[in-house]
């Protein structure tokens, strides 16, 4: 249990709890706005997919659930990451977001809100991490100014 503890398991355990309450939101509570939120929420849904699948390319073996990096793992600067320093948390959000909307789903929107909340909370646990570990990632930190959502946040 320490050693769970100490690699920021509980974030992940957050994180699981979440995306349970989202797939029951979209389950049980879709209201359906229409074509305007439909067309809105599968251009966001679209963009999540794409900015997810592209992170979880290039990190590749470096991919970890924990917030803490793996011993081998290596600081990765190219592809979606020089845009954003934790894509994959992004494309989830957005895509949440953009399935909350395209299904008419309130609850399911405040859910995503609240996965943005807690991926800004475990990026910075890991940011703390990444900092210890390797020595360029002030540097990179400089250079790439946002955390999740290229552009946005």
């Amino acid at each position: 249990m320490k050693e769970f503890t100490a690699k920021g398991g509980w974030w992940v355990v957050a994180q699981v709890g979440l995306f349970a309450g989202l797939a029951g939101a979209w389950v049980l509570w879709g209201e359906g706005w229409g074509a305007g939120a439909l067309s809105a929420g599968a251009g966001l849904a679209a963009a999540g997919a794409a900015l997810l699948a592209s992170g979880l390319l290039t990190l590749g073996r470096h991919l970890s659930p924990y917030p803490t990096p793996r011993h081998d793992a290596a600081l990765v600067e190219h592809g979606p990451y020089r845009l954003a320093r934790h894509p994959i948390y992004g494309g989830i959000v957005l895509g949440a977001a953009g399935l909350s909307l395209a299904d008419g789903n309130w609850l399911g929107l405040a859910l995503s809100l609240g996965l943005a909340v807690l991926f800004w909370g475990k990026s910075g646990f890991e940011e703390q991490r990444l900092l210890a570990q390797f020595p360029g990632y002030a540097a990179y930190r400089a250079r790439v100014r946002y955390r999740l959502i290229p552009g946005v946040l």
